[in-house]
């Protein structure tokens, strides 16, 4: 008996539920009757006991669970039958329930009740399922007993209301609710709902918890209802139960309408629930969502909800810094880790959420849309986006335009990124994926904020996120890197260094990744290969550790490799690489040695690497002339942007500078002796050397020997023994040593301030009469001889520009106007030597696989034949002129050559080509620093000239030139568009051959963008000085000889020049101020500073004025130089300038008229003309400023209406070669240009007038009809034009904007004439009336494109056709609905042309089924229609049927 006693109680305790303890036994309860002996089997005469023994249960004392003999269906089946059949039925079940009520007043008894029964293990039954019902549950099975039990346990209940477990740590009150549960059948729900809810007034908190979650489990679908209505009561008494509630709530079948009061209650208390409550109350939220009410929840939701302020980050950060220092066990690291899980969990409930409804991630997204203030959008937004991008593939496109357009707008900027990474990284982390992949789509743009937005997505989810995925952003970058697209290489390749720097630690782990980019150099641009070995070269000597020997020695042999190829492109590979590893292992980390554990100097075996490595580069590039170039050009850029360690700099200054004296300086008062093809002289000192110390450069005999051994001649060292120096690498030579010279002294120039002005060996250089008897060789040699010393005073002009003393200022100067006179000269031998190859200036050019010296011909000639031809057509296209425009893919008029330049209409047109050809010839002349625009602060420099004993003998004053000023406001234009314009790259698929469109620039692209426009803004001031000066010189001109530019007292080359300068001031300042970058936070600043130069030009102000003020001014200041403004060029920008300044302003409505007031002055200007047979305004030109006039004026039809109306008769009606009197610009030759803007235009502006409603007001009606009547009436004017202009290029304006126009009249305006055709009938058939005749017009449009069998107009005409056929339809649409379907027939229209005449070729019975004669119009509009006692009269003759179908008289 005891072992068995023992078997018992191991059962009991392994059957026990969840809330039974199964850790420790307490001794039997106190409350334990005498009587009762542990273990034992129940003996009691009661009926209770009696019954349920009958039916198949023990009933045990103590501990030990009562036992069940029979299937528990077979024992309610028994105990049923068993009271049914009893001869006291149904007093029976008052006594079996009292019997119940005795026995379970000992706790031990009542707890076995509440307790699973033991199955015996002899019985069959005890075979079917592992799991008994407790007593209670079986007695609740059994309908008789049902009701009496329930109310016994409810009445029991109280007795444990405080006391939540006994001594064997169960929990009574929660065993006995969940006897309630899952019952098969409830004899009286509304009975037992009423308990509970009472049950539930009177319970202490924690049990009214567990009571409410359990009722989905206790109740029917019918008290549903009840119970929710007494719940949702009961959650505005007692806040603290809104948890539970809500999670009811979500579970119950509810009527919508009491959800949606019940979520109200809720929302109105969101901003005080407690972070742990947030789940399940977000849960009830998007549970509850409708299809109608998505939008409108979700944005009360993401307004009252902010994550932010629930988790800061300073908390964050401080639990992790209170766990690492204190341990795991730390409260506030629990209660932080309690926050973080609660977040996790809430956001876990959204992503359902959004998975399974597409209307809630719909309308979120649509909430995010709608969010127009920047301080609006919140952490929780960017989340939001980047859950549904990951949750939902059919939204991603969305989500991207979404993202896209916030980025423009700069609504979402970095610091909010920043915030949404730092504070639910823990979210983001499971999202790494798609945010990868939404990062990719993003620097897919052609915008450069997006792609800024997309290379940010990649840093912190480096920054934040795990090992793993920061793995997969390093291999995501170097997928970009390798994917030829430029834009995108650049930008990955600017994430890695800024990854290296934030972390080098963890990018040392994924440098595998990086070094694997060494494979694949072919189609990486020089600027991108030297980040790339900046990157590497970083990572691999940041530390001397074992880790990063490898990439050492993968580097190492990638750079031997490139160095000893014998083409150009790989040797340029290895140069850049070699002189980029060397320049990080050299670096100067005095500074930074307290930071790193490295020693501040360079030890010596440091020193010697690098010192092997340059020679090693020296020794490889010697033998090319452009290799030793690019290693000079490369080493001078080292020495400019990186600071070197001292030891390396002085190993510089011993070993490589000194040598240019000897390669390149002379004495000048011995003059070289040779057989040269010309008489050398000393040409273009500045100073009379009287003593015998001059010195020269010897360019003439050093080019000679050069071109001599290159034409097959013996390559004979000189006299001296010395190897013969290229003069190719002069520039570069001097370059690097003027910069050497600098760092090395701290900016002074003394050492070398010789070669400023000493003269340089040539010959005569003007050709004067002689150029026409030279040889091609000759020629050629000069070309070489100019473009050498051209890049000679270039790097002159660089080295000085920024010297202080009026006497270097001056000397700068001339150095300036000798530049802008050889130029001169220069042209001058192109125009007879259309097949020379230039010396390259720049050497980082990717000459790809042809030899350098080839590698870019100006010659149009040279293009064609050689293997560059597409490399010079990027190189041309890049570097044209900005305002060029798209154009349609049929001209419909060959284009007026734009006028380029300032001193062109005096050249042929020969010489126009090879200017225009020199102009964009970057590759050959050397790059102007961005320092060289200091020079525009000078205005007139007195240079004083000393005499032998440092006297002053005279004075000589030097000033900036118009010649000059134009040389450095073209290369500052330049410099700006090639940095701050946006390009729109094409993609070059990898490894394939491309174009640098930056060839020119490369030391300009070293540098940011915010920079150059930094260093630009500080030439604000002397441009607006040149700007005025030059306003003020066109004024005095037009004063003086009444506008007209050949005036007897005009000098037309100065003309010229000044109006060039005048267009190149205004690019540049459009070219400023429509920079992306200001959109930027961190910019606008910049702007700021830029907009109080301006405004301070009319009236100094303080420099804490508004921004509105400061733009107000600005666009004043610009406004008033439209008076002497000399080209159209110039207007076009100035137009352009002050919508770029408006476009910055919130209140631009009285700005937008001026602008609007300005461009039609501008188009009623008589302009100078260039040339007397062709204006000098482009189409293309023109096009811009006539769409900016019809875009920016209040009434664009009647401003269509006026020019149509009031400027194109003046024209028919004057001579050939006139021009209207009213617009001066509209002529026989730009007719096409004005028909063409105005159709698109007026096209464009009725698509925009919404269809109207029945709903709306009268006024609104009447408004839109008289609209339609003006859109209408104008064009029928330029509709009919074309009997009068019928060129091709009008006719097929006609043909696709007319199909446009008809498309917007069957959108918006029929609709509108559905239900205004009885108050208005007779504006509507006035109306109709006359579209009929425009499309008539239309349908002879059509045949007369047939007959002429112009493929380029009739591939227009079957749309035409079939849109003119559903105008018929609607139109009868339109009379059916109004009850006057009679009233419409149809008839046969013939074909005829342009001038009415029929179409004789054609069978006129081939019917058109078009609509009816010009009689039919008046005969329809007498036909009556009843409708409730009223007559209408209605126009049938509604619209030309233009198909060649018919349709049948009856319809």
């Amino acid at each position: 008996m005891v072992s068995k006693r023992r078997l018992s109680k191991s059962e009991d305790n392994e059957s026990l539920t969840e809330d039974a303890s199964k850790t420790r036994k307490q001794p039997l309860s106190k409350k334990t009757k005498k009587s009762h002996i542990a273990n034992e089997v129940e003996e009691n005469d009661s009926i209770f006991v009696k019954l349920l023994k009958i039916s198949g249960i023990i009933l045990k004392t103590g501990e030990s669970q009562n036992q069940l003999a029979v299937d528990q269906i077979a024992f309610q089946k028994r105990l049923f039958q068993t009271l049914r059949r009893h001869p006291s039925y149904p007093k029976i079940i008052e006594e079996f329930v009292s019997g119940l009520e005795s026995y379970i007043e000992d706790e031990d008894s009542f707890r076995n009740c509440l307790l699973s029964c033991e199955r015996l293990q002899d019985e069959e039954a005890s075979m079917g399922t592992s799991y008994s019902k407790s007593l209670i549950k079986l007695l609740l099975g059994i309908d008789i007993l049902q009701p009496a039990i329930i109310k016994t346990l409810f009445e029991k209940l109280p007795e444990y209301f405080f006391e939540n477990k006994n001594s064997d740590e169960i929990n009574i009150p929660r065993l006995i609710v969940s006897q309630l549960k899952w019952l098969d059948r409830v004899v009286d729900g509304k009975d037992l709902t009423t308990k509970i809810m009472q049950l539930i007034s009177i319970a202490p908190e924690n049990l009214q918890h567990d009571i409410i979650t359990s009722l989905p489990e206790i109740l029917g679908d019918s008290q549903h209802a009840d119970v929710g209505k007494e719940l949702s009561d009961l959650l505005i008494e007692n806040t603290s139960l809104t948890v539970p509630i809500l999670d009811v709530l979500s579970s119950l079948r509810l009527d919508p309408n009491f959800l949606l009061k019940v979520r109200q209650l809720v929302m109105d208390k969101l901003s005080s629930i407690r972070l742990e409550d947030l789940p399940v109350i977000i849960k009830f939220i998007l549970h509850s969502i409708t299809a109608m009410d998505a939008l409108e929840v979700i944005s009360e939701l993401r307004e009252k909800l902010d994550l932010q302020h629930c988790v800061l980050p300073s908390r964050l950060q401080a639990s992790q810094v209170k766990s690492k220092s204190k341990g795991r066990a730390s409260s506030s690291g629990n209660q932080e880790s309690s926050g973080q899980s609660c977040i996790i969990l809430l956001f876990d409930v959204i992503k359902s959420a959004i998975r399974y409804e597409k209307t809630i991630s719909e309308a979120w997204i649509k909430a995010i849309e709608n969010t127009a203030s920047v301080s609006e959008h919140k952490v929780f937004d960017l989340v939001m986006l980047f859950i549904i991008y990951s949750t939902n593939t059919q939204t991603k496109k969305y989500i991207e335009r979404v993202l896209r357009n916030k980025i423009r707008s700069a609504c979402i900027q970095e610091q909010l990124l920043q915030s949404t990474f730092s504070v639910h990284y823990l979210v983001l982390k499971d999202m790494c994926s798609s945010i990868l992949s939404l990062a990719q789509s993003l620097l897919h743009s052609l915008d450069q904020s997006i792609i800024s937005f997309g290379s940010l997505l990649y840093k912190y989810a480096f920054k934040f996120f795990d090992m793993y995925c920061q793995q997969e952003v390093v291999g995501a970058l170097v997928t970009h890197i390798c994917s030829g697209n430029e834009a995108e290489v650049d930008t990955a390749l600017d994430v890695l260094l800024e990854l290296v720097v934030l972390n080098p630690s963890a990018m040392m782990m994924n440098a595998v990744f990086v070094k694997g980019i060494l494979d694949y150099l072919d189609n990486i641009s020089p600027q991108q290969i030297r980040k790339l070995f900046y990157v590497l070269s970083t990572l691999a000597f940041s530390k001397q550790n074992e880790a990063s020997s490898h990439i050492q020695d993968d580097m190492h042999l990638v750079i031997r490799k490139q160095l000893s190829s014998t083409v150009f492109k790989y040797k340029l590979i290895g140069i850049i690489g070699a002189v980029t590893m060397a320049g990080i292992m050299a670096a100067d980390r005095s500074e930074s040695s307290s930071l790193t554990q490295e020693r501040a100097n360079l030890s010596d075996e440091q020193c010697t690497q690098v010192t092997s490595l340059l020679q090693l580069v020296h020794s490889c590039s010697e033998q090319s002339p452009q290799a030793s170039a690019l290693y000079y050009d490369e080493f001078a850029n080292l020495i400019q942007h990186e600071k070197l360690d001292p030891k390396a700099l002085e190993w510089v200054g011993h070993t490589i500078c000194n040598d240019f004296q000897d390669a390149f300086v002379v004495d000048s008062c011995v003059v070289p002796e040779g057989d040269f093809p010309f008489p050398v002289k000393a040409l273009y000192g500045l100073e009379e050397y009287n003593t015998q110390d001059g010195i020269a450069i010897n360019l003439l005999p050093l080019l000679f020997s050069q071109d001599f051994a290159k034409d097959g001649g013996p390559v004979t060292s000189q006299e001296s023994g010395q190897k013969l120096v290229s003069p190719l690498c002069l520039a570069p030579y001097f370059r690097l040593l003027r910069l050497c010279v600098e760092r090395q002294h701290n900016g002074n120039l003394e050492e070398i301030d010789g070669l400023l002005d000493c003269p340089i060996f040539l010959t005569d250089l003007e050709p004067g009469e002689r150029l026409e008897s030279m040889s091609a060789k000759e020629c050629s040699f000069m070309c070489s001889l100019i473009f050498l010393t051209l890049n000679w005073f270039r790097e002159i002009v660089n080295a000085f520009c920024q010297e202080t003393s009026p006497e270097m200022k001056g000397k700068v100067l001339t150095r300036l106007k000798h530049i802008v006179e050889l130029q001169i000269i220069l042209e001058k031998y192109l125009a007879v030597t259309p097949d020379y190859v230039p010396p390259l200036g720049n050497f980082d050019v990717e000459t790809l696989d042809i030899t350098p010296h080839t590698v870019t011909a100006i010659s149009a000639k040279i293009r064609k034949k050689g293997k560059i031809e597409r490399k010079q057509k990027t190189d041309g296209n890049k570097t044209s002129s900005s305002d060029t425009l798209s154009e349609e893919k049929n001209s419909e008029c060959d284009p007026t050559p734009s006028p380029r330049g300032q001193l062109n209409k005096e050249f042929t047109r020969k010489e126009e080509k090879t200017s225009l050809l020199l102009y964009n010839s970057h590759a050959f002349f050397r790059e102007l620093d961005i320092e060289v625009f200091s020079i525009l602060h000078c205005g007139f420099v007195t240079k004083f000239i000393l005499d032998t004993e440092m006297h002053t003998e005279a004075t000589e004053v030097v000033q900036l030139g118009p010649s000059e000023l134009l040389f450095l406001l073209e290369d500052l234009s330049q410099k700006l568009e090639s940095m701050l314009t946006p390009l729109i790259a094409r993609r070059v698929p990898f490894l394939k051959n491309k174009g640098s469109r930056n060839i020119g620039f490369s030391h300009l692209q070293q540098r940011s963008a915010q920079e150059i426009v930094h260093c630009v803004f500080q030439l604000l001031t002397p441009m607006c000085n040149h700007l005025e000066n030059i306003h003020n010189y066109f004024q005095c001109l037009a004063a003086e000889n009444h506008s007209v530019v050949d005036g007897p007292g005009v000098k037309v080359q100065e003309y010229h020049i000044m109006s060039s300068c005048y267009q190149k001031l205004l690019q540049i300042f459009h070219g400023l101020f429509a920079w992306s970058g200001f959109s930027q936070p961190e910019n606008q600043n910049l702007l700021y500073s830029a907009l109080h130069v301006l405004s301070s030009r009319l009236k100094q102000g303080e420099h804490s004025q508004p921004l509105e003020e400061l733009l107000s001014q600005s666009f004043h200041y610009l406004q008033n130089f439209h008076q002497s403004i000399p080209s159209f060029q110039c207007a076009l920008y100035l137009i352009r300038l002050l919508m770029v300044i408006l476009e910055k302003s919130t209140a631009s409505t009285q700005k937008k008229e001026k602008i609007a007031s300005l461009a039609r002055q501008f188009l009623c200007r008589v302009w100078p003309s260039g040339d007397k047979e062709k204006s000098n305004i482009s189409n293309d030109q023109l096009h811009a400023l006539l769409c900016i006039y019809l875009e920016h004026t209040d009434s664009i039809l009647k401003a269509i209406e006026e020019i149509a109306g009031v400027g194109v008769p003046e024209l028919i009606n004057s001579p050939k070669d006139a021009s209207s009197s009213t617009f001066p610009t509209l002529t026989r030759h730009t007719f096409v240009v004005f028909f063409r803007v105005m159709m698109a235009e007026l096209e464009k502006t009725v698509k925009k007038i919404e269809p109207g409603t029945a709903a709306d007001s009268q006024q609104i009606h009447e408004e839109k009809l008289l609209y339609w009547n003006m859109a209408v009436r104008d064009f029928s004017i330029l509709i009919n034009l074309i009997k009068v202009f019928d060129s091709h290029p009008v006719l097929h304006v006609c043909l696709k904007y007319g199909r446009l126009f008809v498309e917007a009249f069957l959108k918006q305006c029929m609709p509108l004439l559905d239900f205004s055709f009885r108050k208005h009938r007779e504006d509507v058939l006035s109306l109709l009336e006359t579209f009929q005749l425009d499309t008539r017009l239309l349908h002879h449009l059509c045949g007369h494109s047939k007959i002429h069998q112009d493929t380029r107009l009739t591939q227009h005409v079957p749309l035409l056709k079939k849109t003119l056929e559903l105008l018929v339809c609607r139109v009868k649409a339109m009379l059916t609905l109004n009850n006057c379907r009679e009233a419409f027939w149809l008839g046969n229209l013939k074909n005829r042309d342009l001038q009415g005449e029929e179409i004789k070729s054609q069978n006129s019975q081939e019917s058109t089924a078009d609509e009816s004669e010009d009689d039919m119009s008046s005969q329809a509009s007498k036909s009556k229609a009843t409708e409730d006692g009223e007559e209408d009269e209605v126009s049938a003759g509604e619209k030309e049927q233009v198909s060649d179908e018919s349709y049948d008289d009856s319809e």
